[in-house]
């Protein structure tokens, strides 16, 4: 008798053990998608040169405020990255007999999503991908009478790519990364040489709009950061140089600028919960 009410109440216990493991085999297990964010103070020199407002080349000051959000991609979130970036700049710059000013304003905004490789050096890490650039802006010149500002916007798709290596100064963990981008194909606007845009705005614009390739339109950008984590906070220092050159219906133009760079950001893990798995220990290791 007693046997028997042994024998059913191991019964009950392994029967409750199992359904336990079965269920904790399929509970979804969370899914870290690092995230890293950064807000930028950048100043230094421009150089602006259009010839729609004037054949002469202007040189002065530009300064800019960015915004850069890294996160893994969720369908592969230990081979792919996204980078979203936004920055708005203004300019001012004077002719070389220091006697005309010429203000410029802009807005930028780029989106690219890169496959992440771990080189054989220890600490090394590259990425490459597409990417979409999104640029507008607009100069103005108060000493032309009819013709005062000229407005640029473009629309391409292009290369990104980082890489980055990671060490220590002291017991400061440092973080150096270079980020180049490279518009290829896309679209930009220009409009006809001496054209008003009274003109435009009455429906006289059948040539402002040009396919833009590195034949008409180039430009670079390249970022050089360092990065310096103390705790969950992240200072920034860096240098960027950029260039945006474009060349159509008889118009120059090209804005060239090198920036000094500081910023702050941090870290975070974005979770969502994904396919069950039983490990979890290979999903952190990826980020560690």
């Amino acid at each position: 008798m007693a046997s028997n009410i042994c024998f059913k109440a191991l019964t009950v216990v392994l029967t409750a053990v199992s359904f336990m493991g079965k269920a904790y085999t399929q509970t979804p297990v969370p899914s870290l998608r690092p995230v890293t964010a950064t807000y930028s103070i950048e100043t230094g020199s421009s150089h602006l040169a259009d010839t729609y407002l004037s054949p002469i080349k202007y040189s002065g000051w530009s300064a800019a405020f960015s915004y850069e959000r890294w996160q893994a991609m969720k369908f592969s979130p230990e081979k792919w990255v996204m980078r979203l970036s936004v920055r708005a700049e203004l300019d001012r710059a004077v002719n070389p007999a220091k006697n005309s000013a010429i203000w410029n304003a802009g807005m930028r905004g780029s989106w690219s999503m890169m496959r992440r490789y771990r080189l054989p050096v220890e600490r090394l890490t590259a990425g490459i991908g597409p990417m979409t650039d999104l640029h507008f802006g607009c100069m103005y010149l108060p000493r032309n009478g009819n013709n005062p500002a000229q407005a640029h916007a473009a629309f391409t798709v292009g290369i990104a790519a980082f890489l980055t290596y990671g060490l220590h100064i002291g017991r400061l963990p440092v973080t150096i990364g270079y980020q180049p981008s490279l518009p290829l194909v896309g679209a930009f606007f220009v409009p006809e040489y001496g054209e008003l845009y009274y003109e435009i705005s009455l429906g006289n614009h059948p040539n402002s709009v040009h396919a833009a390739w590195p034949a008409s339109y180039r430009a670079i950008y390249n970022l050089i950061t360092s990065d310096l984590h103390l705790g969950s906070t992240t200072l920034r220092l860096g240098y960027r140089f950029d260039l945006i050159s474009s060349q159509a219906n008889h118009i120059t133009s090209r804005h060239i600028t090198h920036m000094a760079v500081i910023g702050i950001g941090g870290e975070w893990l974005s979770v969502a919960q994904r396919r069950p798995l039983t490990d979890t220990s290979r999903i952190i290791s990826a980020y560690y």
